[in-house]
Order: structure tokens, then C-alpha cells, then sequence
């Protein structure tokens, strides 16, 4: 019988991943006692110690307690991860001083103020939003080395897995695997990233619960990939980031989509009506979009004079950043602030982002005198995916346009609500309202060709199908949008 076991328990450990840091942890765990289990464990400090070629002898045991690793590396997921003690955290460090992050200036900075200080390529992601977002206390200090711990682990998992001559392309499919598949990192259902953004984004919460909104978990990633030396990009789409590799000899983009498992969306996929290309961002405006996003979730609950303080502490990251001013300057009117408010809404009122089409409205109508401070809010106000938000948002728009009759984007954003319900025909004669106000709106004059189209009335349909390639093409942009329209057009009512 033992006999039998003792080769039971050498078959089981022949299928475990010899690549795997975490398998042969949790084979320690069920088998501390056995030969197998012994080795297992030896295996496992093998692989973390990694590229250091002198720490071997420093994690020989007994000297080592080896459980608070196992914990550290296969919690649940339910399980935040424990502050480790400062024997583990010092063996951790220096299982990991080989990783690329380690030699940029960022890494050994505590104070949030020289990160303002170095070149943008010389920061440390995770330091720098760490200290950003927790401080500089002996105990917020525990809690970054920890943090940063369970990020310097997960690199040296996924090099253990990599060859020393590992390709960017591996390294990209190496970490897709790892926090993908086998640690389960997931975008929030919309019921919980709807209402905590903020928790979703920064690195700490993001780690504890496995979930990340696309700024949470592309953060992580960008970590990851400066520790595995590894250059990407941050790309930022309207309301949206994500992240990719060039590659520098033929500048052919691999794309990284942190929300759908990693896989690789073509560029034009992130592309619109309104967007002709896309933002790159470095990584002070990332730690920047931290904060932007968590004011946007207290925004979201109308609070706006926490929203105020999280734009502001984004100033610093983001500088005279288009869309920064204009959130910071509505949230400063909504708090009564109405001088600071004007003052930046004067600096987008005339701004068009050479990434887009067209320029936003609503700064012109509000200081011309078409919209007051309400009316405002009630085009921002938020909707959820229930029905009775739609509506509520509807009735006050409906208020808005009947007291502002010019307000371009109040009367849009009533259309809007009847497309959202599903109502087009009720939607039809806002938008041509609307565009009577706003003729330079590509993407209105492609809604109504679109529902004209759907209605069978074909020269209303090419009538602003074509007034939408005219605007768009005077930009140099020649969106899928449009020619798909068009050729559905052409096979329903030739011109």
C-alpha cells in the first residue's frame, strides 16, 4: 500500500508544469511531508529565484518559512492579498532586483512630488501610482512594498516561463496566459463597474479582487511588461484605453485588448465617425487617467466637489489636458465655483482635437448665454441599463430644451434618449432639429441617413449620407461607418 502511494504520488508529480511556480506550491502544500513534496518545493524556489544568480543559498530551508509565499501566490480569489512581513518582503526584493523596472530612477522614489521630476521613460508605473494612491506613511509604505511584491512575483511566474531569449510577441503571449487564464483577471459586471468605477481602477483593488475596468487592468499590464522588459504603448480611444507593442524594425502594432483577454483588435476596430486616430499616452497622463476615472465615479454620484478634488489632483499628471479642462471646468460649476468653470470651458471653447472631428459644443452654448448651469447637468447626468433612467434623463432634457431651444447638445442628447428606447421616429425630428443647429456634425448627419435608410425614404438617406462624408473627408478621415453605409444604399437605391 505505501509503496503504492509513494508511485501514485511520483506519477502525480511528473504531470505537474515544470514552468509552473504555483502548481508546484500547492503540490508542497497537499505533500510537505514527502520526498516528492520536498522537491517540489525546491523546484518552486528554482524557478522565482530566476535570473539571480546569488540567491539560491539565501532561500534554503529550513532557514525560509515557505508558507507566507504559498499564501501570497495561490490565494482564492476572494482573498485580498496579506501584508507580508519584512523578512519575506526583503527575500522578494531580492528574488526580483534582476527585473527590468528595477533599473528606471522611479522605482526608488517615495515622494509623489519627484516623480514630476524625472523623464516620462524613467518612471515606475507601479511605484509611482502606489505612492500616488496610498502615501508615503510607514504603513502606506508596508503596503506598497507588498503590493509591488505581488506584481514582482507575477513577473518572475511568467519568466519562468519565458526563454532568455523570449521574444516580445512571447513575452505578450506569456502574460495574456498567466493573467488571463491562470490567475482569471476579468472585467467587472456592468451592475459593479458601474457604480465603482474607482475600484475597478487602481492597481491595489484591482489586484485584491482579480477585476479591472480597461485602465485598471492595462495598468497592471504596462507593470508587468516594465518588469519584463518589454515596451508598450498606452493607447487611449474615446472613453477607453488599452495597450499595445510596435515593433520597431517593421512598426507593425500588435494591439492589446485588457478586456477581452488580450486578443489583438485592429486599430481601425477603435476608430468612429468622430475619431480619425488614436491617443498615445505616456505614463504620467496613465497615473493621471487614474484619478480622472475615479472623479468621474463620484461625478456619477453627484458629487461634485470630491469629483473637483480628483480632477485637480490629475492636474499635475495630465497638465493642459482638452478633456481635463473640460470636466474640471463643468465640475466647478456645479459646485459654484463659476469663475474657475468659465475659465477653462474659455479653454476648449474653440479646441479641436486633431484626433477627432469637430469640436464639443457645449462650452460655446453655456458662455454664449444658450444654456445655464442646469441645463448642463442634465445633458451629463447618467443613465443605467434600466428603463426608468432613460426616462428620467429624457424628462429633464425635455425641460431643458423647451427653456433652451438652442442649446445644441440638449437637444441631441433628447434624441439620443428616443434611440436608446428604441423609438426612432420620435427621434427623427430632434436630430433634423439638431442639425438645422449643427450642420457640422458628421455624426448626426449619419444617424438620420441611417434611419432614413431604414425607413425606405433613399434621398433623404443620401442626402445626409453624403453631407457626412463631406465633413468627414474635408478632415482626411474615411470611417467604415460610412462606407458600409453606402454600400448598402447603393444595393437598395443606387445614386
Amino acid at each position: 500500500m505505501i509503496i503504492c502511494l509513494a508511485t501514485a504520488l511520483s506519477a502525480l508529480y511528473s504531470t505537474l508544469d515544470p514552468s509552473s511556480i504555483s502548481q508546484h506550491f500547492a503540490f508542497y502544500e497537499l505533500y510537505p511531508e514527502t520526498t516528492e513534496g520536498r522537491e517540489s518545493l525546491k523546484h518552486a524556489w528554482e524557478l522565482l529565484s530566476g535570473g539571480c544568480t546569488d540567491c539560491v543559498s539565501e532561500l534554503k530551508l529550513p532557514v525560509l518559512d515557505p508558507k507566507p509565499f504559498i499564501a501570497f501566490i495561490n490565494r482564492a480569489q476572494s482573498e485580498g492579498p496579506p501584508l507580508l512581513d519584512e523578512a519575506s518582503l526583503v527575500i522578494i526584493e531580492r528574488l526580483a532586483r534582476h527585473l527590468g523596472n528595477r533599473r528606471l530612477k522611479g522605482f526608488g522614489l517615495w515622494e509623489e512630488k519627484k516623480l514630476f521630476e524625472i523623464a516620462d521613460e524613467e518612471i515606475d508605473l507601479s511605484r509611482g501610482l502606489l505612492v500616488a494612491d496610498l502615501g508615503n506613511t510607514p504603513e502606506a509604505r508596508q503596503k506598497v512594498r507588498s503590493y509591488e511584491a505581488h506584481i514582482d512575483l507575477m513577473a518572475l511566474q511568467i519568466a519562468a516561463r519565458l526563454k532568455v531569449d523570449a521574444t516580445p510577441l512571447e513575452k505578450i503571449r506569456a502574460i495574456n496566459d498567466y493573467i488571463f487564464s491562470e490567475m482569471r483577471f476579468r472585467f467587472p459586471p456592468h451592475s459593479l463597474y458601474a457604480k465603482e468605477i474607482d475600484v475597478y481602477t487602481f492597481l491595489p483593488s484591482v489586484l485584491d479582487s482579480r477585476r479591472g475596468v480597461c485602465l485598471g487592468v492595462s495598468i497592471l499590464y504596462l507593470s508587468l511588461a516594465q518588469r519584463l522588459n518589454l515596451q508598450l504603448e498606452a493607447i487611449t480611444p474615446p472613453g477607453h484605453i488599452y495597450v499595445r507593442y510596435v515593433d520597431p524594425v517593421t512598426q507593425k502594432e500588435t494591439n492589446i485588448e485588457t478586456t477581452a483577454r488580450g486578443i489583438d483588435i485592429p486599430s481601425k476596430m477603435y476608430l468612429n465617425l468622430e475619431t480619425k486616430k488614436l491617443q498615445q499616452r505616456n505614463l504620467k497622463e496613465v497615473i493621471g487617467w487614474a484619478f480622472m476615472n475615479q472623479a468621474a465615479m463620484c461625478w456619477h454620484h453627484e458629487d461634485s466637489a470630491t469629483a473637483v478634488a480628483l480632477y485637480e489632483r490629475a492636474r499635475p499628471y495630465l497638465g493642459d489636458d482638452y478633456l481635463l479642462n473640460m470636466f474640471l471646468g463643468l465640475n466647478y460649476l456645479f459646485v459654484g465655483k463659476l469663475d474657475e468653470g468659465k475659465s477653462l470651458l474659455k479653454k476648449v471653447k474653440d479646441f479641436e482635437p486633431d484626433h477627432q472631428i469637430g469640436k464639443d459644443t457645449v462650452a460655446e452654448d453655456y458662455l454664449s448665454g444658450k444654456a445655464d448651469v442646469n441645463a448642463l447637468q442634465a445633458v451629463f447626468s447618467e443613465v443605467n441599463e434600466k428603463r426608468e433612467s432613460i426616462l428620467e434623463k429624457q424628462r429633464k432634457l425635455q425641460e431643458v430644451v423647451t427653456k433652451w431651444p438652442q442649446f445644441r447638445q440638449g437637444v441631441f442628447h433628447l434624441a439620443t434618449t428616443w434611440l436608446q428606447l428604441g423609438r426612432k421616429k420620435e427621434a427623427l425630428p430632434l436630430l433634423e432639429r439638431y442639425v438645422a443647429l449643427a450642420p457640422e456634425d458628421a455624426t448626426a448627419n449619419y444617424y438620420l441617413a441611417a434611419i432614413y435608410h431604414e425607413r425606405r425614404h433613399f434621398n433623404q438617406a443620401w442626402k445626409y449620407l453624403r453631407l457626412s462624408e463631406k465633413l468627414v473627408h474635408a478632415k482626411g478621415h474615411d470611417p467604415q461607418a460610412l462606407k458600409e453605409l453606402r454600400r448598402e444604399l447603393e444595393a437598395a437605391s443606387p445614386e
